[in-house]
């Protein structure tokens, strides 16, 4: 049982179908820019990396960096 921190970084894009698509990645760097994440979405976005059921990514919808506490209550290794 633990208390830890975890932050993550979501990134939401705008689908060819009118829908979104979600990217979430572990652990961004602390000094990461709104800009270099854009650059990078854009970047996605431009050679088409992915494709989901709503289609082509088409353009960039938000940006987010959670941060999160996590309690662990329970501990299955203890009873």
């Amino acid at each position: 049982m633990a208390i830890t921190n975890e932050k993550i970084l979501r990134l939401t894009f705008a689908t060819a179908s009118g829908g979104t698509s979600t990217m979430t990645l572990p652990a961004p760097r602390n000094d990461v820019t709104a800009e270099e994440i854009q650059d990078a979405m854009q970047l996605i976005i431009n050679k088409n990396i992915f494709t989901g059921s709503g289609g082509d990514l088409v353009g960039i919808r938000d940006i987010k960096i959670i941060d999160s506490t996590i309690n662990d209550m329970y501990d299955p290794t203890l009873v």
